[in-house]
């Protein structure tokens, strides 16, 4: 996927004290006060995880966005609202475990991941078996997942990728707005709002890690 470069996004980025320039040096210490935390890995332009943190002001959040031109927009949002829990991170995925010690999020989650159709690529996804194990890492005992999409054949293998992994899926829904109960509070990304206005089905399920030691 090519994007559209941002003149200046790089050093406003850099110069932006609502995003944590050296995320390594907090590894271990996210955690405020006893507070949950909740990250959001692939933030898009911000919608959501902005909506989660004004929603949910006892709760910390934690935006994760590999691309500055996408960043910068989220950093935007936060320059207008200085939600005081919510922090933003240029951080690509693979990086997970350098940033975040184990059972650091209570939450993670997916949204509208790149689905990497290729099947070459496939330990690209989000929800490989192997970005999964960094997620089982960094999660406190009963921490979970959400992933939420409207690609189906990546929902698919989302499923799959999380039973065979060992994780336990709490809930699957193939339309999540048809689901009174799980569509109760539910806060749309920028992709969620332009897919289902267009008709598109919206799939989402929660998953946790099978008990350690156990799996």
């Amino acid at each position: 996927m090519r994007l559209k470069h941002v003149k200046g996004a790089e050093e406003a980025i850099e110069q932006s004290g609502f995003v944590v320039q050296e995320p390594r040096e907090l590894r271990g210490s996210w955690r405020r006060d006893g507070r949950p935390l909740c990250i959001e890995i692939g933030m898009g332009k911000g919608s959501f995880i902005t909506g989660m943190a004004a929603a949910h002001p006892e709760t910390d959040y934690i935006g994760i966005e590999k691309f500055s031109s996408v960043l910068i927009k989220a950093v935007k949002k936060q320059q207008e609202l200085a939600l005081p829990n919510l922090r933003l991170l240029r951080m690509d995925a693979e990086e997970l475990l350098t940033a975040f010690a184990p059972g650091e999020a209570d939450t993670i989650y997916l949204n509208f991941s790149d689905p990497w159709p290729k099947e070459r690529h496939a330990k690209r996804r989000l929800t490989s078996p192997q970005f999964l194990e960094k997620y089982k890492s960094i999660l406190t005992e009963g921490g979970w997942v959400e992933f939420k999409t409207d690609n189906m054949p990546l929902f698919e293998y989302s499923v799959s990728s999380f039973e065979e992994s060992g994780w336990k899926l709490m809930y699957v829904t193939r339309d999540l707005h048809a689901d009174p109960v799980l569509s109760a509070g539910n806060i749309m990304t920028e992709y969620e709002e332009r897919f289902s206005a267009k008709g598109n089905p919206i799939a989402k399920l929660a998953a946790v890690p099978g008990l350690r030691g156990s799996d």
